[in-house]
């Protein structure tokens, strides 16, 4: 074949992703009225119809358009599991061998979706599964929103009933948002967006590390609930267990955080801290004093968590004597504090516990592997 005859031809564009504003761009690109973005929309997210020849109401001439130059493609299924306590797991294959978790967790009228925004994690907090699996790439829109969308198919959710499948989302899946901050903003949209699966902006959930400056770009553009991955209450602690610290400290991330919060137009909103007490290392009544003085004049609620353990981790869970001394004295101190209950542990969906599978660019996968080979069981005593 000749140079001249090689024809190269863009990929079809995946309609699953796009925000109302790109999708009624692309309609106009196509020679179409920028309403057809509200039809097509609906099909997709509100009857989760991913063939172009079901959207009755769209002549035929545009569907046949369509086909040759866009299609629908959420993510592929690879396994589904389910817990004895009604949690749901997906692995879901997002090319090139890697694979994303997602968790469903049901709670009464309540169901939330755990969502991950990247492939592995870059930033390897020293108590979380995903990051010693190492980074491969950041998840598209498309990518991200298809976890929803799987979500609800799954319990053949489409059309919208009025029970919805998914009432809450939660991006504390695998990766760090707000380094995918545009695929995450717009599939963070999609979720909020009537268009979409409108959900409540304080039922979408965004939970950061603490990438400071990603946070003041968030406020200009975004209105999801905001949550924090403290986990310590002083900077020594924290740049050790969570290295994003050493770049930027607590201060500098609470003042970014009121940012975001003076920024909203509603009133009342709050950041959820997230704080998981690892047995002797945070757990401490010392580290709840200081925890209580370090946020007491930040507009938050305090979310405990157990520590879940996994196979490339030494640490243990707390006792519960532990947890409940700890809530005590946040309680105490005037804070409105809950402790997470561990939800699929069984099926290893439990915070901290995704990992999936990832073709790690890192190579910090198998320096944790080594590792791990040194590390000896230790029983667990509860007191």
């Amino acid at each position: 074949m000749t140079e001249a005859a090689i024809v190269h031809t863009a990929p079809p564009a995946n309609l699953l992703g796009m925000t109302r504003a790109q999708m009624a761009e692309f309609m106009v690109s196509l020679g179409e009225k920028p309403f057809r973005a509200q039809q097509i929309m609906k099909w997709i997210h509100h009857r989760g119809v991913s063939n172009f020849d079901d959207m009755t109401d769209i002549g035929k001439a545009l569907r046949e358009r369509l086909k040759s130059v866009a299609e629908i493609r959420p993510p592929q299924v690879i396994s589904q599991h389910d817990s004895k306590d009604g949690t749901r797991k997906w692995a879901i294959g997002v090319g090139g061998g890697n694979v994303v978790e997602t968790v469903l967790i049901p709670d009464g009228d309540r169901a939330t979706l755990c969502v991950s925004s990247q492939v592995g994690c870059s930033l390897d907090c020293s108590f979380c599964s995903t990051g010693k699996q190492g980074f491969q790439r950041d998840l598209s829109a498309a990518e991200i929103i298809g976890q929803v969308w799987l979500a609800i198919q799954s319990y053949d959710g489409f059309p919208s009933h009025s029970k919805r499948v998914v009432t809450n989302v939660v991006m504390m899946g695998m990766g760090e948002p707000l380094l995918n901050f545009d695929n995450v903003v717009a599939a963070t949209g999609l979720m909020m967006d009537d268009l979409g699966y409108g959900i409540s902006k304080r039922r979408v959930t965004l939970s950061t590390s603490g990438v400071v400056p990603a946070l003041y770009k968030l406020a200009e553009v975004s209105q999801v609930s905001l949550a924090i991955s403290l986990h310590a209450p002083n900077d020594s602690l924290r740049s050790e267990l969570v290295p994003v610290n050493r770049r930027y400290p607590i201060s500098e991330l609470l003042e970014a955080c009121n940012h975001y919060i003076a920024a909203q137009p509603d009133t009342h909103r709050v950041v959820t801290v997230e704080y998981t007490l690892i047995a002797g290392v945070n757990d401490q009544r010392e580290h709840a004093i200081e925890l209580a003085k370090l946020l007491k004049d930040f507009p938050c609620k305090i979310n405990l968590i157990p520590f879940n353990p996994f196979s490339l981790s030494d640490y243990q869970r707390p006792s519960k004597n532990a947890v409940n001394r700890f809530w005590q004295v946040l309680t105490d101190a005037g804070f409105v504090t809950t402790v997470r209950t561990t939800r699929g542990d069984d099926i290893d969906a439990a915070c901290g516990q995704l990992a999936g599978q990832v073709v790690d660019r890192t190579r910090r996968s198998a320096r944790h592997l080594s590792r791990s080979e040194n590390i000896q069981p230790i029983k667990l005593v509860n007191n």
